[in-house]
């Protein structure tokens, strides 16, 4: 009897408590235990922090659960060094930000990452709640503040994000900064087309990136690569609404690292603004575009589906005048295929400086209305093989 009541009682503390032991090395921390509430209304900030720091100084694998309901955080910063390199944010169900965008308007990231190690966000909803911001953006209001990014990792190494909804970011919904060995499957990301600078991905100073079967719809481009990074693979993707998959804006500074190894393979664009683009600021710049491959694409109704724009000069301020020192080279299209939605489907307006190079077009077959669309190629050097049916700049070798 005295047993039976000591188990009961073991039981019952078991479970009102934040800590339960999922195996003998592994212990996963539930963050309403700490006090956070699913209700939506209630800050939960500090209980997450709490369940941070209890995961990060424990020397075990650690699990930081987050169980169905709706949970407020304010803007948080998860920051290492850990005791531990795999800590898992499992998440049953949505973190909230502030209905009141000017709370984290101008605090730069909702939710931040920073010098942290092994750690994985596994499944749940981020819910920016960006759109009142969208709103007095657009309204022309010189008084809104520039927004927060969803989810940001820097000077971070081996991290997952499996399965990650990011609705309605106030700016970028994911970014990447200063990382190595980074995974991303299963990611969606949902935003108006008309938003502005909520880019799905953004990549930059970062190797070894991994973007899988992922959905992208937004108001920006659904991937940016940013100078620095190198050994990105994109595959099975999907785009639009958006700004396509873009490498760039490289060269807006003078001194700048360059991007080199981008596979983009096996990717859907339908109506969106671009497909495949690699765009840099038209000044000088020691930044470089190399060794990058787009295949097996599918355009749908695309504005512009392969397009290299080395003359950006957003407002015509600081470029006027001036070409791009960013170097192009290197670049293969091949298997790209589908409808566009302008005439030009293929337009290369490369640096008079510093010409692209080595540009391969190869089975590259894009219609306008029914009929072959067209190729517009300035200071662009390269060849075309295979099925090529779109007008194209590059002679195709006789058979």
């Amino acid at each position: 009897m005295i047993l039976i009541i000591v188990l009961v009682l073991l039981l019952s503390v078991l479970s009102n408590s934040e800590l339960v032991v999922a195996s003998p090395s592994a212990v996963t921390f539930n963050v309403v235990g700490l006090g956070a509430k699913p209700d939506g209304k209630t800050d939960s900030t500090t209980a997450f922090l709490f369940a941070w720091s209890k995961a990060c100084g424990s020397v075990n694998p650690t699990v930081i659960y987050v169980p169905v309901g709706r949970f407020l955080l304010r803007n948080a910063v998860f920051s290492g060094q850990c005791k531990n390199s795999a800590i898992t944010f499992r998440i049953a169900g949505t973190l909230v930000a502030p209905s009141d965008y000017r709370v984290i308007g101008n605090a730069g990231n909702w939710l931040m990452f920073y010098d942290v190690n092994g750690v994985t966000i596994s499944g749940g909803i981020l819910d920016g709640q960006g759109t009142a911001l969208w709103a007095c953006k657009s309204s022309g209001n010189s008084g809104c503040p520039s927004g927060a990014t969803t989810l940001e990792f820097s000077n971070s190494n081996n991290i997952v994000i499996n399965g990650v909804t990011s609705l309605n970011s106030q700016m970028f919904h994911i970014v990447i900064n200063g990382c190595h060995n980074v995974k991303m499957l299963g990611v969606k990301v949902s935003a108006s087309g008309s938003s502005p600078n909520t880019d799905g991905i953004h990549v930059q100073m970062s190797t070894g990136v991994t973007i899988l079967n992922s959905k992208m719809s937004t108001g920006d481009d659904c991937v940016s690569i940013g100078p620095g990074t190198t050994n990105l693979w994109i595959e099975s993707v999907a785009c639009g609404p958006g700004h396509g998959i873009s490498i760039g804006s490289l060269g807006k500074d003078s001194e700048e690292a360059g991007v080199q190894n981008v596979t983009v393979k096996t990717a859907t664009f339908t109506g969106s603004q671009n497909g495949v683009r690699i765009k840099s600021w038209g000044r000088p710049s020691t930044g470089f575009a190399r060794n990058i491959l787009f295949q097996h694409v599918v355009m749908e109704n695309v504005e512009n589906p392969i397009v290299i724009d080395q003359n950006y000069c957003p407002g015509n301020k600081d470029c006027p005048g001036q070409v791009s020192g960013v170097k192009i080279s290197d670049v293969t299209y091949q298997d790209i295929h589908g409808t566009s939605a302008t005439p030009v489907a293929v337009k290369f307006d490369c640096s008079s400086k510093f010409p692209c190079t080595s540009i391969q077009m190869e089975d590259v077959k894009l219609t306008y209305n029914n009929q072959p669309a067209q190729s517009s190629c300035s200071h662009a050097a390269g060849s075309a093989s295979g099925l090529v049916q779109s007008t194209t700049c590059f002679k195709i070798p006789s058979k």
